[in-house]
């Protein structure tokens, strides 16, 4: 029964607007109509919250659409039935036009009238007003708490379900606001049509009667002014409460109480107003030519309401002192510290200033969180393991266009980027200027300009490329992600791994770890393959060779060694793919006895390459690496086993893309062709 409430009152409202009512089904109605605004308006005073009352738009809508059809119902009435006297529009209408105005239209007009200043002017502005402005700094607060509720659900404080009624309630109380504001809208227009109304029924009413019913001017002013006030009256009476219950709703504080424990806790917790108040009352109640029982009796009543807020404060604070000495001594009670006071930090950690938090909201259209999924996805299946989930939050210290990543809590990238804007990388050759914002591209150091969007295709003919914000930060993320793949890899990545492993191939994994070699090894041993850029897919090859080399060495360098020999198909693979030739730059014989030597003399550390041979060698290396680079082919250094590491190492951070390989670690299918010998020169 209750569900169909609704639609029977506005199929009800559609028949008064349509059919003609009798008087005492009209006055049956408007009482309805006051006794649901009065219900309304305490419902509206005992709600704790406002969202304890979040129907009231729809209901608001509702009671607006059956007054306005009464209005519609009752002018029928009082222009069909007026000339036959006052009780022909119903009792209601009759007593509200001869017992409140007391018979006198012209009083009665500028009650009404009156009536219609406050409701407009006053409450339904005042209203309107607050509910337009809580809509908006609710609805711009909104992206900010759904990061709130996932940076909670992130460092474990809540859990999903916990999260997902946080969410519910921060969107509920958007639609309720932004209901609200449409609302107020329904109540301002209400009190205009009300003023509208009035003056139409008076004007219709004395046409009419003068016209059809043949009264006088004055008579006909008199019946139809007293019938379309009580109307108006009748009307604009619950118009007011309801927009006083709208205006109390929008002004109630979020808080778990009641207006009038609200009131009562805020107004009368100070005894001091009271006392001062009682005491101003009094002055003025003695001062002669003034009414002296109202103001005595009200200082009187204030004075004593003082009084009794004092005894009462006075009462707690004689119990408080009462109290044990040992309790007032004893500190108070604290919580133990244990390890959850101590939060680990983020595995990959990516930090947003405020205006880029639309780009993490779906709501908002943000496709920066399906862009990151993608990035670990995509390099889970190059690198070989599953890349650790990125911890998005806001981050107020950061500029508000300031994107920051970190590794362990350590940062390692940064850059400022715009949302609304696209940005055109000069990928080394371009045919014509583009107007924008020069920068650079945070992910390979490219210049690059900030464009807006009908700019794209001008900047893609000059041979630009341009991508969006959400690509610049998502490539960045891969690029660290990249470069820093062998930090990502931990024991229980390798774990995880070696079980996956244990599913195929349960025999090669069993008694692997501890027994041939602890798991630290191997982990050592994989994060090295991944700092040289060699994924570790082939978990397979990759055990079977430390299997058969644990019995020989645990020296995590001489089994990386190993391991690179097995996988040499692999790492060719990598570098020119399936190429029946691979092109290398070689050492002459001399320098490679030179580096033998010196290696053998500083303990085989790179650093103890004599300075001027070093420089020597990183340049001709480097002019080397160019030459194939312009030739578009890859960069190869073939050397000697026992060089290998070490001129990798050399080469890391100075030439990136020259590849450093053994003699052993270039398959037999491979034809060898020699681009250059770099000597001492």
């Amino acid at each position: 029964m209750p569900a169909l409430g609704a639609p029977v009152m506005v199929l009800a409202t559609l028949g008064m607007v349509i059919l003609p009512m009798p008087p005492l089904l009209l006055d049956m109605a408007f009482t309805f109509n006051i006794a649901l605004a009065m219900v309304i308006l305490l419902v509206t005073i005992y709600a704790r919250r406002p969202l304890d009352f979040a129907a009231f738009p729809t209901i608001l809508l509702i009671a607006t659409l059956l007054r306005l059809a009464l209005n519609v119902a009752s002018t029928r009435v009082v222009l069909l039935y007026g000339h036959e006297g006052p009780e022909a529009a119903g009792h209601v209408i009759h007593a509200f036009g001869a017992v409140v105005i007391g018979g006198n239209y012209a009083v009665g007009l500028v009650v009404f009238l009156i009536l219609m200043i406050i409701n407009f002017m006053v409450v339904t502005k005042g209203a309107g007003r607050i509910s337009e402005v809580s809509a908006r700094f609710t609805l711009d607060a909104l992206p900010g708490k759904q990061m709130a509720i996932d940076a909670d659900l992130n460092a474990g404080l809540i859990d999903q379900d916990q999260a997902r009624a946080r969410r519910f309630e921060v969107t509920k109380e958007a639609d309720f606001y932004g209901s609200m504001d449409g609302a107020s809208k329904f109540v301002k227009g209400d009190a205009i049509a009300g003023i509208l109304i009035l003056f139409m029924n008076i004007i219709g009413g004395v046409v009419i009667g003068m016209g059809q019913h043949g009264l006088g001017f004055g008579a006909a002013m008199e019946i139809y002014s007293l019938l379309t006030i009580g109307d108006g009256l009748v009307a604009q009476i619950p118009s007011l409460l309801l927009s006083i219950a709208a205006a109390m709703l929008v002004t109630r504080q979020n808080t778990d109480e009641d207006m009038g424990q609200q009131m009562s806790h805020q107004m009368f917790n100070n005894p001091q107003a009271l006392v001062i108040t009682s005491a101003i009352l009094f002055v003025m109640g003695v001062v002669p030519g003034m009414p002296h029982i109202p103001f005595l009796l009200f200082a009187a009543i204030v004075g004593g309401f003082a009084y009794w807020r004092i005894k009462q404060a006075q009462a707690a604070a004689v119990a408080e002192a009462e109290k044990p000495a040992t309790d007032l001594m004893a500190p108070p009670p604290q919580k133990e510290l244990s390890w959850d006071d101590v939060q680990p930090v983020d595995i990959i950690g990516l930090e947003v200033g405020y205006r880029l938090i639309p780009m993490v909201d779906k709501e908002q259209g943000g496709e920066l969180l399906e862009r990151v999924k993608g990035v670990r996805k995509k390099l889970s299946q190059d690198f070989g393991f599953l890349i650790p989930p990125v911890h998005i939050r806001d981050n107020l210290e950061l500029p508000p266009n300031t994107y920051r990543i970190s590794l362990m809590g350590v940062a390692c990238g940064e850059a400022n980027i715009h949302p609304n804007m696209e940005l055109a990388i000069n990928p080394g050759q371009v045919f014509g200027h583009i107007d924008g914002e020069a920068t650079r591209d945070p992910a390979f150091g490219l210049d690059a300009v900030w464009i807006m969007e009908p700019q794209r295709e001008h900047a893609q003919a000059l041979g630009y490329t341009v991508v969006d914000s959400a690509t610049v930060l998502a490539t960045h993320l891969s690029q660290i992600l990249t470069n820093c793949a062998s930090q990502l890899l931990g024991h229980e990545e390798v774990q995880n791994l070696l079980e996956m492993l244990a599913q195929n191939t349960p025999k090669l994994v069993e008694g692997f770890v501890p027994d041939q070699l602890p798991l630290g090894v191997v982990v050592k041993v994989l994060q090295n393959l991944l700092h040289e850029g060699i994924p570790i897919r082939d978990v397979r090859t990759i055990v079977q060779t430390l299997s058969e080399y644990a019995a020989k060495s645990q020296d995590p360098d001489i089994l990386t060694a190993a391991v690179r020999i097995s996988l040499k198909r692999l790492i060719c693979q990598e570098i020119n793919g399936i190429e029946p030739e691979l092109p290398v730059i070689t050492l002459v014989p001399e320098l490679e006895q030179i580096l033998h030597k010196t290696m053998q003399s500083a303990g085989g550390e790179s650093t103890g390459i004599e300075p001027g041979l070093a420089e020597r060698l990183q340049r001709s290396l480097a002019e080397a690496t160019q030459q194939q680079e312009l030739k578009g082919e890859p960069a190869v250094l073939l050397t000697s086993g026992v060089l290998r590491s070490t001129l990798a190492k050399f080469v890391k951070n100075t030439i990136p893309s020259l590849r450093v390989l053994s003699y052993q670690e270039v398959p037999d299918e491979k034809q060898i062709r020699i681009v250059s010998a770099v000597g001492n020169q």
